[in-house]
């Protein structure tokens, strides 16, 4: 399955798509698209869409995540991240492609194994799961992070779905079928 992963910002976003075959992943491409940070609003939305949208066209992703941003101080940059947010969710969406979200804390988690790694940690591992990959900029390593994510997730969920029973579920029935040792010793066990 070809996954598209995409970082957004007003400035930047990153973009990153891989193919993914069961637990083997293969990296096909990636990049930022940049806007104008002369040109208005409007503008600049539309040079992301522009840019978003050549990059669906171009790799024919069969779908895509985008990691949810983070608040901010400013209320201001908050409210255009979120417009440019917007964008990365309408493009893929706009050609068919289902559009998951992940917190960058659970993309991490995914990547690293743990949620609170820095840009370095994440990009060094990109680089180690897709061999060969060279991240265009950090943004695009973010974006790649988010597919490689995304990708597993989808692995997960297939497995669930063809009858391989849920681990977490799996786990209660085991435990409740062992007697804790009180429930033994009351029963004239031994300890």
């Amino acid at each position: 399955m070809r996954v598209l992963g995409l970082d957004p910002g007003l400035r930047h976003t990153g973009w990153g798509v891989i193919d993914a075959e069961g637990n083997h992943l293969r990296h096909v491409a990636n990049g930022v698209v940049v806007s104008d940070g002369k040109a208005d609003l409007a503008e600049r939305l539309l040079q992301l869409y522009r840019g978003i949208a050549e990059v669906v066209a171009a790799h024919a992703p069969q779908t895509a995540a985008v990691e949810v941003t983070l608040a901010n101080k400013n209320p201001s940059s908050t409210l255009k991240l979120g417009m440019a947010r917007g964008i990365a969710l309408l493009t893929p969406a706009l050609s068919g492609l289902e559009v998951a979200e992940y917190l960058p804390m659970i993309v991490k988690k995914a990547v690293v194994g743990t949620g609170h790694a820095d840009k370095q940690q994440v990009e060094m591992m990109v680089t180690r799961l897709l061999p060969g990959c060279k991240p265009a900029a950090a943004d695009a390593a973010d974006a790649l992070a988010v597919a490689i994510c995304h990708a597993h997730n989808l692995a997960t969920g297939r497995k669930w779905a063809a009858g391989v029973e849920d681990p977490l579920a799996a786990a209660g029935k085991s435990a409740a079928k062992i007697k804790p040792a009180s429930r033994r010793l009351a029963a004239g066990g031994r300890r």
